[in-house]
């Protein structure tokens, strides 16, 4: 149900220069979401009562990326003062008539869940604190803002990293920038900030000491995993923490009953959805969407984008795209699926086959050597090796339809648009530019001619000529 008496703010609004990327930082992916998107998502589980998120650099990318996620989030802009100090000031703008306790999240946090946001909130509002901070005690705190506590043990203040003394910096206790606050408690200190730091900038950081100093109680409740508490502000941090992120769901999965041989090279979105006895071989990508049934078999050296796996398939060594793989079919190895195809039950693509917007049916099969491009296979079909669909004329694609139990002889080109009608035959070499009726054998290839002696007359002293003459003159002895 919905908690009445909590609001979330998103801050969003960092221009994140550290990242040295034109994308804004907490619109870069981990996991098959971007930064903002997994901290909403986070949001949207505590089921707050108001959703606000704090925008400023790439603004309408990020509004965009907002209105996709959480429909109901309300989009603030912060205006040129920098600082998350000043981009909770303009938030609080959007809450003048809410009184409960207010979550601030930094979007450039992704691995926190909502059972540790869950008992941040819990813990504060059983302390009746002013203000409570989420903590993390790290081996290596460098980069972020240190808990100060008092010698009571109270958190007495944070200090950020460039402003930190040398004691300050030997610290290991830091700050993930989440705190809740009583909405009252953050309206009366948060006007009192100042810039006086190494950045010139409004620090959210200070409203602590300043609680403390009115005689405010805070407290820190430290997150019980201190990876989720971890930020990201350039690209080292991003990849340490798409690993974390990638490790967490590997073993999830492998709890629901999937065999993963080799986690350190298997890397699976949190988007993508495994069956219990999936086996999942090493080096192996399943990323966005993609769905694999029970008992299939992915991998080796396999990536699968949007695509569904159906039971009991086996995909080897293959590049898909927004496809569908049907129950007991093969694919691979070296396959290259791309988006539109779909593979019927028990259907074969095998070793070096292209496909693209291709429907091949139930039981059919194109083993080796292959492109389908804008094909419609029917069941129980064999596509000959080295049968290439010539679907474009240079302006327009066409469609080539292929109907049940063909057998076509290696080696053919079908120029679209063509139909082959059922049970039809294709002889080898076979250039089809015309309609083939049903049961009927095509065939373009022109009758053999063999020129003899043509090699000793063309390629002299060659080692083909020494070859041929030897075979000649072995072959007149025997007859005579």
């Amino acid at each position: 149900m919905t908690d009445q008496n909590l609001a979330i703010v998103v801050l969003a609004a960092g221009q994140g220069t550290r990242m040295r990327s034109r994308t804004p930082k907490v619109l870069h992916r981990i996991g098959g979401r971007s930064l903002l998107q997994h901290v909403l998502d986070t949001a949207g589980a505590l089921d707050p009562d108001r959703l606000l998120v704090v925008v400023r650099h790439e603004r309408d990318k990020l509004a965009e990326v907002v209105q996709d996620v959480a429909p109901a989030a309300v989009v603030v802009d912060q205006d040129d003062i920098p600082g998350t100090g000043r981009a909770v000031q303009v938030a609080l703008e959007s809450l003048t008539d809410f009184g409960g306790d207010i979550l601030i999240l930094s979007a450039d946090v992704p691995l926190l869940d909502a059972a540790t946001l869950m008992e941040l909130v819990t813990s504060h509002r059983e302390a009746g604190a002013a203000g409570t901070l989420l903590s993390a005690l790290l081996d290596d705190p460098t980069g972020y803002g240190r808990v100060v506590r008092g010698g009571d043990g109270v958190v007495a203040r944070i200090v950020e990293q460039r402003d930190a003394s040398p004691d300050e910096r030997a610290i290991a206790e830091i700050n993930a920038g989440v705190y809740v606050f009583q909405s009252g408690a953050l309206r009366e200190q948060i006007g009192a900030i100042g810039a006086d730091n190494a950045q010139g900038e409004l620090y959210l950081t200070d409203v602590v000491g300043l609680l403390r100093r009115a005689g405010m109680p805070v407290g820190a409740s430290v997150a019980p995993d201190p990876s989720a508490a971890l930020g990201i502000n350039d690209r080292v941090q991003l990849s340490a923490a798409a690993a974390e992120l990638n490790a967490r769901t590997v073993r999830r999965w492998q709890l629901e009953g999937v065999t993963i041989q080799d986690p350190a090279t298997t890397w699976i979105d949190v988007t993508a959805t495994l069956a219990p006895d999936v086996t999942v071989l090493p080096n192996t990508h399943i990323l966005r969407a993609t769905a694999i049934a029970e008992g299939a078999i992915v991998g080796p050296d396999t990536s699968l984008i949007d695509c569904e796996v159906g039971e009991d398939a086996t995909v080897s060594r293959t590049d898909a795209t927004l496809s569908v793989i049907g129950a007991g079919a093969a694919v691979g190895p070296f396959a290259y699926l791309r988006p539109g195809t779909y593979l019927g039950a028990r259907g074969k693509i095998g070793t070096f086959v292209e496909t693209k917007n291709a429907r091949i049916g139930a039981g059919s099969k194109a083993p080796h050597l292959s492109y389908l491009g804008d094909v419609q296979v029917g069941v129980g079909a064999n596509v000959g090796a080295g049968t290439i669909v010539a679907n474009y004329d240079g302006v327009e694609k066409h469609r080539t339809q292929v109907g049940d139990h063909v057998r076509t002889g290696a080696h053919n080109v079908f120029v679209a648009p063509v139909r082959i009608g059922d049970g039809a035959y294709t002889g080898a070499g076979t250039v089809v530019r015309k309609d083939i009726p049903p049961g009927a054998l095509a065939l373009t290839a022109a009758s053999q001619r063999n020129v003899e002696g043509w090699v000793a007359r063309n390629r002299p002293g060659t080692a083909a000529a020494q070859a041929a003459e030897k075979a000649s003159n072995g072959s007149q002895e025997e007859d005579g």
